[in-house]
C-alpha cells in the first residue's frame, strides 16, 4: 500500500500556486515538502513546483529537513531560480532518515502535525502577525493570521527577521518517531476551517486508506470554509485553496 498521498481543492478561486513534492535518496531517508505559493500567476505556480521538486531532492540527499530548504531560501535570495519578483511560498519540509528522528523546517504559516496517540501534535509554529501579536484581552484575535512574516522568495536574512519579528526566516524542530504515526503538511486553507470549526484533526486523518482520506481533509476544509464565510454574509462567500500532504511513517 502506498505510504503517502496528497489532494488539493482551489477553493472558491480557481487560481491557485501550492506544490507538493516527495523524494527518496537510496538509503531510504524520504523529504516530503509542502509550498502554499502566493498568488495565481501561472510563473508563480510553475516556480513553485520547481522550487518544491529542488527541496525535496536536496533535503533527501542531505537528509535534513533544514538543510534542503535553506540551500533553496539561498537560491532564491540570489534570483537563480526566479521567474519574477512576486515568487513566494510559505514553505514546510518533513524528512525522515532510518533510524533517525523526523526533522522539520518552515519558513511561513504552512504547518506539519504529527498524529500519534490519539491527538494531532503540531510541530510547526506559524511566522504571521498573530504570532507577533497574539491575541490579548483588548485584542482577542491578536494580530492579523494571513499577514505572514517569513516566506520562500524573500531576500531577508534570519537575523533580518529575528530583528523584525522576533523569530529567524527558518525555524527547524526534531521529533523521535518511537512507534507507527501518520504525518500531516498542510497549508492554512486546509487547517484553518478545521481548527475554527474545532475539528478533531487526527479523526479526520484517521482513514485506513490515504488517498480519499487526505481528499475528504481537504475537500471538508473548503466546505467548511464555504458555510462559515455564507453565514457571515451570503454575498461575500469564500475558501481558500487548500493543499495536503499526508504520509505513514515508521520508526
Amino acid at each position: 500500500m502506498r505510504t503517502y498521498a496528497t489532494a488539493q481543492h482551489t477553493g472558491t478561486d480557481p487560481g491557485q500556486c501550492d506544490a507538493t513534492a516527495v523524494r527518496t535518496s537510496p538509503d531510504g531517508t524520504r523529504a516530503y515538502v509542502l509550498l502554499d505559493g502566493i498568488g495565481r500567476r501561472g510563473t508563480t505556480h510553475r516556480w513553485a513546483l520547481g522550487a518544491a521538486r529542488q527541496i525535496a531532492r536536496t533535503a533527501a540527499h542531505r537528509g535534513s529537513a533544514e538543510s534542503g530548504l535553506r540551500h533553496v531560501y539561498n537560491l532564491c535570495r540570489q534570483d537563480a531560480i526566479h521567474y519574477g519578483y512576486s515568487d513566494k511560498a510559505a514553505a514546510v519540509v518533513a524528512v525522515k532518515a532510518p533510524g533517525k528522528p523526523l526533522t522539520v523546517a518552515w519558513c511561513g504559516d504552512s504547518r506539519a502535525y504529527l498524529m500519534e496517540r490519539g491527538i494531532a501534535v503540531r510541530l510547526t509554529d506559524d511566522h504571521n502577525k498573530r504570532r507577533v501579536y497574539p491575541p490579548t484581552a483588548t485584542y482577542p484575535y491578536g494580530g492579523n493570521r494571513n499577514h505572514i512574516t517569513s516566506f520562500l522568495g524573500s531576500d531577508a536574512t534570519d537575523e533580518d527577521r529575528q530583528r523584525q519579528y522576533g523569530h529567524r526566516a527558518i525555524e527547524t524542530t526534531t521529533r523521535n518517531i518511537t512507534g507507527p504515526c501518520r504525518l500531516l503538511l498542510a497549508s492554512d486553507g486546509a487547517y484553518e476551517p478545521h481548527e475554527d470549526a474545532r475539528h478533531c484533526l487526527f479523526t479526520e486523518c484517521d482513514g485506513d486508506d490515504l488517498i480519499p482520506t487526505v481528499r475528504d481533509l481537504v475537500n471538508l476544509a473548503v466546505d467548511t470554509a464555504v458555510k462559515t464565510s455564507r453565514a457571515l454574509d451570503p454575498n461575500q462567500v469564500y475558501a481558500d485553496n487548500a493543499t495536503a500532504l499526508l504520509a505513514d511513517l515508521a520508526p
